[in-house]
């Protein structure tokens, strides 16, 4: 028996893709949304898994929000690895089973490890 936590949230930034042949080699900004999910096994006496605040929080503190995004990143900042960097920052704290970073509303990448 297992639950899957979802927690969403956004930040805005720009970014521009080195090694890129193309207008996104150009500066340009996004409204980023990522989702977290987070598998859970177990839950506490109140019937909570692990608290969707905490989850939100983490979340919170890793977002670069209003950044120049190749700035703050030591990688190149695509979705697919901002998408692994959160993984890897979250499940420091919390079983997560995949993290999803949409630049737009039809273009996303998920990251997670296979088992």
């Amino acid at each position: 028996m297992s639950w899957i936590l979802m927690v969403r949230d956004r930040f805005h930034a720009a970014h521009y893709l080195k090694g890129y042949q193309g207008k996104c080699e150009k500066i340009h900004g996004h409204t980023f949304h990522v989702e977290v999910r987070v598998k859970v096994t177990e839950l506490d006496e109140t019937g909570i898994g692990i608290d969707f605040t905490e989850i939100k929080q983490a979340m919170a503190d890793l977002l670069p929000d209003h950044t120049l995004l190749n700035e703050v990143c030591d990688f190149n900042p695509t979705a697919e690895n901002l998408a692994r960097w959160l993984y890897d920052e979250l499940k420091q704290a919390f079983p997560v089973q995949s993290v999803t970073v949409w630049e737009s509303e039809d273009a996303a990448a998920t990251y997670s490890e296979d088992s």
